[in-house]
This record gives structure tokens, C-alpha cells and sequence, in this order.
């Protein structure tokens, strides 16, 4: 696949983070081999995958900055097939630093150029901001998801994430499109929620996700253990939505998951176990 996918809004606290880690690890359990880049400075997706914050560890900064491969910082998560290219608090300072360089908006670009073979999806972990960082991601990759509440700031927020996606067209990656707008912490009862998931239905038609995240305490307390939701608790319903979400992914991209081919072909498949020598964040 090789594919590049950034998820993506300026809003914060949308679900970008959650839906990085949770997409990421259920598509891993499947068989995956995937690739996670923290590109927040407050790099929750990290601790959120049990890796222990450490500002002096090299992290997607170094990588931008041009101190590091990307390869050589690439950290082994819980799941034997997801990898994650840490975040740091630095990447604050990348927006100054990078500010006056020519190619300030394609330095991620050039990073991830020798690891598209390597994998067959690498998620990017946008910050709440359209700032240097988010454009790198923008220039970077190949499709987008648009996670948001059925909200109606959140269709403003929408109009302004196109508007910026133009002119990264323009400038620096012609390709790059919306693959699919996900709504999070979903609560059907509401008469908002379902008036703006008809609105975003009516604009987006088919890029809308069928699946919906629901709000769920367990998707709410699975960073504070540094675990993805389905190692935290499998049964609950937000593993749930989350396998449906990668099972949805993989079917708009027309593959279909190792774990699914040899379930087809009546062979067992053991799921991956979490590894030993990860440390987790805060409970190390």
C-alpha cells in the first residue's frame, strides 16, 4: 500500500490523537504494518501508545530539523506491527526554526520518502493549528481524514481546513484530497447531531465515514494507561467502532487485512500480545 494519511483539524479536541492511536493499533491487530508520526508538540499520541515522554530522546524535531533519519528514531510499540516516530514539546520551536528555510514545508516530506516501502499505511498525527507542522503533513500526505463533532463550530473549523488544503495544492502537493470526514464523540440522541451529520452528509456524500466514534469512557481512559483502546478493554464499544473504522478504511482502499484473508482461508491468527519491555506512561 504505502501509503501517507494525515489526520487532520485545526480544532482541538476533536478526536485526531484517539483516532491516530485507535486506527493505527486495530489496523496493526489486522496485520498491518504501520507507521505512526507524532507531529504534536504535546505528543499525546506518544504517551498514548506507552512510550515515555523524554524531551532529550530524538523525536520528529530532530527529524525535521535535520539532526536525525527518520529510520534511526523510530521506537516498537505494544503491537508487534505498529512503529511510532515520537513526539516532543520541541516541535514548538520548529515553527520559528523552520520559518526562514526554503523548503520549510517539505522537510516532512523528504523525511518519510524512504519509509513509504517499509509500510502499508503511515498515519500522521496533526497539532491543533494551522501552523508549519500541519502544512508539512498537508504537503506529506497522500489522503486525509477530517475527524470532528457534529457540532456547528466544527463545520467552520471544516471550511477553514479546505481552504488552507487549496493553497497547499497550489503550492506544494497537487494531489492530496480528503478521503473521508469522521465524526467523533457521536451521541445520536441530539437533534444537532443529526442535523449536521445530514449538512456534512449532503457536502461530502460518500467521503463521510459510515462509521461514527461514539463517546465512550473507555476510549477516555485507555491514554491514561498507555494503551490503545483495544489492548484496554477489547469488548468495549469503542474497540468496536475503531475495528469497524479500519475494516471501512481497508475496504475505500480496496485491500483487504491479512488476519481477515487468513480467516477467509479458515487458518488461526493469535493477536498480538502487548511486548514486555514497553514502559508505560505514567505506570512505568
Amino acid at each position: 500500500m504505502g501509503k501517507i494519511v494525515g489526520i487532520v483539524n485545526q480544532k482541538g479536541g476533536v478526536g485526531k490523537t484517539t483516532t491516530a492511536i485507535n486506527l493505527s493499533a486495530c489496523l496493526a491487530i489486522e496485520g498491518l504494518k504501520v507507521l505512526l508520526v507524532d507531529c504534536d508538540p504535546q505528543a499525546n499520541a506518544t504517551s498514548g501508545l506507552g512510550i515515555q515522554r523524554d524531551d532529550d530522546r530524538p523525536s520528529v524535531y530532530d527529524v525535521l530539523m535535520g539532526h536525525s533519519q527518520a529510520a534511526q528514531v523510530i521506537l516498537p510499540t505494544q503491537i508487534d506491527n505498529l512503529s511510532i516516530l515520537p513526539g516532543s514539546k520541541n516541535l514548538t520551536g520548529a515553527n520559528i526554526e523552520l520559518a526562514a528555510a526554503k523548503d520549510r514545508a517539505l522537510r516532512l516530506t523528504r523525511a518519510l520518502a524512504g519509509l513509504v516501502k517499509s509500510y502499508d499505511v503511515i498515519f500522521l498525527d496533526c497539532p491543533p493549528a494551522l501552523d508549519l507542522l500541519t502544512v508539512n503533513v498537508l504537503a506529506a500526505s497522500n489522503t486525509l481524514i477530517v475527524t470532528m463533532q457534529a457540532e456547528y463550530f466544527a463545520l467552520e473549523g471544516v471550511s477553514e481546513l479546505i481552504s488552507t488544503l487549496e493553497r497547499v495544492r497550489e503550492a506544494f502537493n497537487p494531489n492530496v484530497m480528503i478521503e473521508g470526514v469522521l465524526l467523533t464523540m457521536y451521541d445520536d440522541r441530539t437533534n444537532l447531531a443529526q442535523q449536521v451529520t445530514a449538512t456534512l452528509r449532503e457536502y461530502f456524500k460518500d467521503r463521510l465515514y459510515n462509521t461514527v466514534i461514539p463517546r465512550n469512557v473507555r476510549l477516555a481512559e485507555a491514554p491514561s494507561h498507555g494503551k490503545p483502546v483495544a489492548l484496554y478493554d477489547p469488548r468495549s464499544k469503542g474497540t468496536e467502532a475503531y475495528f469497524e473504522l479500519a475494516g471501512e478504511f481497508l475496504a475505500r482502499n480496496g485491500l483487504e487485512s491479512p488476519r481477515s484473508l487468513a480467516r477467509k482461508a479458515g487458518v488461526a491468527t493469535k493477536p498480538n500480545k502487548p511486548r514486555s519491555s514497553i514502559h508505560l506512561w505514567p505506570y512505568s
